[in-house]
């Protein structure tokens, strides 16, 4: 089940991280909306309602997930930018999830969003200075300081991570 749950491994927090490293994460970053376009195009209907893992969400609560927490982590990076290690606002994702736009949008919707909210995110972390990615923001539920670069390396992992739900689901049945 750990392997269903998390295909590519856990985030390890706590690390840091050098420029080429995070201009890596980027990379990853700006490449997820047009992999997981790819990857979720092709399914019909049954397939967005299969779960990738028992007791997991759908593909398509997967893929609503993926752009709810990422605007949010757009979000959280203005925050940290304009302001001093700013109190971010935690979300129950789960409960998002569960919502009618999370359980019966279309996954196109959601595809658009991403690929125009990476646009500007990429945009924006490109621009940053040294002296940017040091900044911080405060998350009040795991009660730590999060540095920008190490938030930039947990959404390439988060990318790449429901990449890999949707992807070996697919291997896995046979749609690929």
């Amino acid at each position: 089940m750990e392997n269903l749950k998390y295909p590519i491994g856990r985030f390890a927090f706590g690390k840091t991280y050098s420029a080429a490293e995070t201009q890596a994460h980027i990379q990853e970053i700006s490449a997820l909306p047009s992999k997981l376009f790819n990857v979720v195009n092709v399914l019909n209907e049954a397939q967005l309602e299969t779960p990738y893992r028992p007791e997991g969400w759908t593909v398509r609560q997967t893929v609503h997930h993926v752009i709810d927490s990422h605007m949010n982590a757009y979000i959280r990076f203005k925050l940290a930018l304009t302001e001093d290690n700013p109190a971010i606002k935690p979300y129950e994702e789960a409960l998002w999830a569960e919502l009618a736009d999370g359980k019966g949008a279309p996954v196109e919707w959601s595809l658009q969003l991403l690929k125009y909210v990476h646009l500007r995110w990429v945009m924006l972390l490109n621009s940053l200075t040294d002296a940017d990615w040091e900044r911080t923001y405060f998350h009040p539920e795991t009660k730590r300081v999060f540095p920008l670069r190490e938030v930039a390396a947990l959404y390439a992992w988060h990318s790449e991570h429901h990449y890999e739900h949707i992807n070996q689901l697919c291997i896995k049945e046979g749609w690929k």
